[in-house]
């Protein structure tokens, strides 16, 4: 299948201006990539090694993950069950031997991250204190400062890259394209960096290797829990320098984000599931607790059955939003385990405490990414990606919660095990003679609300088309070389990958769900692949078809990659 129109073969944007060199590029700030830079620093010191980060370096999705992250660390656990619970999960499109690495490799992970400075939160006795989410049948989930995870491992994290200095980060620097040696492989990257970076405009940094840890494309869609920086930017450049993307279709919603109103949209406040861990429950206007018999985990499910349950309420009721009552909890409860979430619910003049709080999906987290093998590699060399811009494998068709900060530790660290190694030698960067183009960044808006109401919770193949159909018309002319177009030509790549990979599965599964095809089948399904053909129209395929007992799947590994 192949998508209605072209879309940019590299982005329209000045020759660069400056250039500098660095051994290894990392793209993001992220808890992946601030593990991949600190981990590769610390295998070999004596390579350069340059962090760019689109924002400063606290921005970015890791700061906002409020649950927690996921590890066998209880006494009554085991890697094998977290293992389960993750296929399960996957719905059948989890690679095992990736889920098998991360669940193994996680709990040391973990361990490190402690040694590191992270301060999870602890029973007075000392234990680590641990609780539980959707999918979890054990309380695996370690947390700090309540709700506040991502904050605290961010925290960490940046405190020991400054105890780094040889590990040099430029801020305010968006990632343009990948330069290309003689043979495909990485040359270097062009990047636009902002008055406040150390370097004003485009310039190009020529380097041996480039590790993408630039998160997701939540801002694809008019309402995500995303941060503004999330435009999908490492996937487009990806596509663009000849990577594989693997299963975009396959994006979470999450089932509990706060409704602000009709007219909201951007970023909104996520109400994390670790709430309905601690026993806040879901209703409807009538007080009814649907998810009972909905899901025999009932408020726990997995999140696409929840964001299924909740929106097909929403169908019924003709409401736009259900119920969280977490009233019972208590105040002491909220303040100790979710001040965050306390304090933005009563910036929104809701007080949970007493309180029912308004709730409806909202996208959340994707699934696929950069296809990558277990090492991070790519299908272009010198090229890795690793967090959620990377289809590593783990998550399948729906990721099991907070298993998200799990995979970029894990996967970053596996990254620093061969990258140095591996390392290509200097090429030149050849010219790229690709059509160059730029979507205005006026047509931002109007593609989100078409990816949102054709391409979101809800999928028919009418909708597919007529979302298609629109990304295709989108002129890529004479737009104004800037940010805001480059960010939105990238939403337009991203977004013509997913729709196209969503018009091709033509089942439902996991947190794809076609209203067209309600039905898992397994004798055909599996993976969709997406490239970009060399007159830039969007490419997708299957490739192979998991088993049907997602405990015993028998499939390859994930991607043949360059030797």
């Amino acid at each position: 299948m192949t998508s209605h129109r072209p879309v940019p073969g590299r982005l329209r944007a000045p020759a660069p201006g400056w250039t500098t060199r660095a051994d290894v590029v990392v793209v993001g700030s992220g808890i992946a990539g601030l593990t991949a830079a600190l981990r590769i620093h610390a295998a070999d010191p004596s390579l350069r090694l340059l962090v760019v980060t689109k924002d400063v370096l606290g921005a970015g999705s890791t700061q906002w993950a409020q649950g927690g992250i996921a590890a066998a660390l209880g006494p009554e656990d085991t890697p094998e069950q977290h293992e389960r619970d993750t296929l399960v999960a996957g719905a059948g499109a989890c690679d095992v031997e990736a889920v098998r690495v991360l669940v193994t490799e996680g709990p040391g992970a973990v361990h490190e991250l402690i040694a590191l400075g992270t301060q999870f939160d602890h029973h007075p006795g000392g234990e680590l204190s641990l609780t539980r989410e959707g999918g979890h049948l054990r309380d695996r989930i370690a947390h700090a400062g309540g709700d506040a995870t991502g904050a605290e491992i961010q925290r960490a994290l940046i405190a020991a890259v400054e105890r780094a200095p040889e590990i040099g980060v430029v801020q305010h620097a968006l990632a343009v394209d990948l330069l290309r040696g003689d043979d495909g492989g990485v040359a270097g990257l062009t990047l636009h960096v902002l008055g406040e970076g150390r370097r004003d405009g485009v310039g190009a940094v020529h380097c041996r290797a480039v590790v993408l840890a630039s998160g997701g494309l939540g801002q694809v869609f008019s309402q995500s829990t995303n941060p503004s920086v999330s435009t999908g930017d490492g996937m487009a450049l990806a596509l663009r320098a000849g990577a594989r993307l693997r299963d975009l279709e396959f994006v979470q919603f999450h089932p509990t984000v706060m409704w602000l109103g009709p007219d909201s949209s951007g970023q909104q406040p996520l109400i994390s599931e670790a709430v309905r861990g601690e026993g806040a429950h879901l209703v409807d206007d009538a007080g009814d607790r649907f998810m009972l018999g909905t899901h025999e985990l009932a408020d726990l499910a997995p999140r696409d059955v929840v964001a299924k349950a909740i929106t097909r309420r929403m169908g019924e009721t003709g409401r736009p939003h259900v119920w969280l009552d977490g009233r019972h909890l208590g105040r002491a409860v909220w303040e100790r385990r979710f001040p965050t979430i306390l304090g933005v619910c009563g910036r929104h003049g809701v007080d949970p405490v007493s309180e029912l709080v308004p709730v409806a999906p909202a996208q959340h987290y994707v699934s696929g990414g950069v296809a990558t093998d277990l090492w991070g590699r790519t299908t272009v060399p010198g090229l890795y990606a690793t967090g959620e811009v990377a289809c590593s494998g783990v998550h399948g068709a729906n990721r099991l919660a907070s298993n998200s900060l799990l995979e970029g530790l894990v996967f970053s660290r596996r990254i620093a095990e061969v990258l140095p190694a591996e390392l290509r030698p200097w090429s030149e960067p050849v010219a790229d003679e690709r059509h160059a183009g730029l979507v205005a960044a006026e047509r931002r808006r109007a593609l989100q609300e078409v990816m949102t109401s054709r391409v979101g919770v809800l999928r028919h193949a009418d909708g597919l088309d007529e979302a298609l159909a629109f990304l295709g018309s989108l002129e890529h002319g004479d737009a104004e070389v800037g940010p805001p177009a480059w960010e939105t030509t990238n939403l337009l790549t991203v977004s013509t990958a997913l729709a196209e990979a969503a018009a091709l599965r033509t089942e439902t599964r996991g947190s794809h769900w076609r209203e067209d095809h309600p039905d898992r089948d397994d004798t055909g399904a599996g993976h969709v692949d997406s490239w970009l053909e060399p007159d830039g129209t969007v490419a997708a395929e299957w490739t192979y078809a998991p088993a049907t007992d997602p405990s015993t799947p028998s499939t390859p590994s994930n991607v043949e990659v360059p030797a």
